[in-house]
């Protein structure tokens, strides 16, 4: 008998088997239609006015929901038609193909093409990310480790086409990198790279070490979607009058420049207490462009955490899903093993994962678990 499985439950076939475990979402699919019917109804006999130009663009929006639906019907219809064939000798095994051809196309309906016109598009997938790197416990170790995770996202980026470059880095001088900030360019940046946010953490022996003990270093990685200046405006994240703007002399190396110009930013936003310093670049221009980006980019992500919240607050995995306390991923080097706590993956390629290829592997894992949260969540507000 064949089966599918959605969210670890797995199903078997048969009409009435496959819509009661695809009832919750036929009923949202079907409640969809009747409100499609219902658009219809509404239009004027002119179509002009500015309401109908408003339900013929909602027409035009749910018009693959509406295909969608009507070849479930039809299938449906064929079905039906083919289990009653199914008891004539004849026709036993012509329809038993055809039976099989047609559950299949229904489950496919349920499992893949619903869900995916149900669920909305994700409202940041043309968006590209910050990531923002600082190492945790674990001293020089865990600048070390930050090293190398850094070398890991670039050759990620590049193995996906975005380009990537490093905004600030704070290299230490006996190795390692204490924190820095990657700018990775791309559509599809952001969604991809945002399941990193979390706490790494690595289990290995150091070089330094004598005795082969091993020691466990973590680094905190926080990735915002990257603002730009005509996303932040349409999303109204702040307004200037909220945002106080203070300037200063650059600190640290830089010669005459850093000393006689006041070239670094600070802002606050004064509603959320948000503050971003920013003196990497050479001019207060620079500066304050990078500084607003940055601060529209984590009030940003401010708000997609607070929607999240809103939309799972009855959901008991909310703390886990947004707590960066958590660690979420283990490198542990001498078993050769990463481990992503949130999905259970463990991935016996740690050297791939470092270089970058391997890395992918939890990236679409981390998405597709993403989707079918999207999804149960959508049917818990059935």
């Amino acid at each position: 008998m064949l089966s599918f499985c959605l969210r670890r439950r797995c199903f078997s076939t048969g009409i009435q088997q496959i819509e009661k475990d695809g009832a919750r979402i036929l009923r949202i699919v079907k409640k969809r239609v009747d409100e499609r019917a219902l658009l219809t109804s509404q239009l004027s006999e002119s179509m002009s006015t500015p309401e109908d130009i408003t339900r013929l663009k909602q027409l035009k929006e749910s018009e693959p929901i509406q295909e969608a639906w009507d070849e479930w019907a039809k299938t449906r219809e064929a079905l039906h038609e083919t289990t009653a064939l199914l008891e004539d000798p004849e026709l036993k095994s012509m329809a038993s193909e055809d039976y099989t051809m047609l559950s299949n196309t229904l489950q496919e309906l349920v499992k893949t093409r619903f869900p995916a016109i149900l669920v909305p598009p994700s409202r940041t997938a043309h968006l590209s990310a910050l990531m923002e790197l600082k190492s945790g416990v674990g001293g020089s170790e865990a600048s070390l480790f930050l090293g190398e995770m850094l070398r890991m996202y670039l050759r990620l980026a590049q193995s996906q086409r975005w380009k990537a470059s490093v905004v600030s880095e704070s290299a230490l001088d006996g190795g390692g990198v204490r924190d820095a900030v990657v700018e990775v360019r791309g559509p599809g940046a952001y969604d991809a790279l945002r399941f990193e946010s979390g706490v790494h953490r690595v289990q290995r022996v150091p070089a330094t070490e004598q005795s082969g003990r091993v020691h466990t270093s973590t680094v905190a990685v926080v990735v915002l979607p990257l603002m730009e200046e005509a996303d932040a405006q349409q999303e109204e994240l702040y307004s200037m009058d909220d945002v106080k703007i203070e300037v200063m002399r650059a600190r640290g190396a830089g010669g005459q420049h850093v000393n006689k110009t006041e070239s670094a930013v600070r802002l606050t936003h004064i509603p959320t207490g948000v503050t971003v310093a920013m003196q990497d670049e050479r001019s207060q221009h620079q500066n304050k462009r990078r500084a607003f980006q940055i601060l529209a980019s984590r009030l940003m992500e401010a708000k997609l955490i607070r929607e999240m919240a809103e939309r799972r607050a009855s959901r008991r995995n909310l703390v886990s899903s947004a707590d960066r306390s958590d660690k979420i991923r283990t490198y542990n080097f001498a078993q050769e093993r990463v481990t992503d706590h949130r999905i259970g993956l463990s991935l016996m390629n740690l050297r791939s994962v470092m270089e970058g290829d391997g890395l992918q592997d939890f990236v679409a894992a981390l998405q597709r678990d993403n989707e079918e949260t999207a999804l149960e969540d959508l049917l818990a507000e059935d």
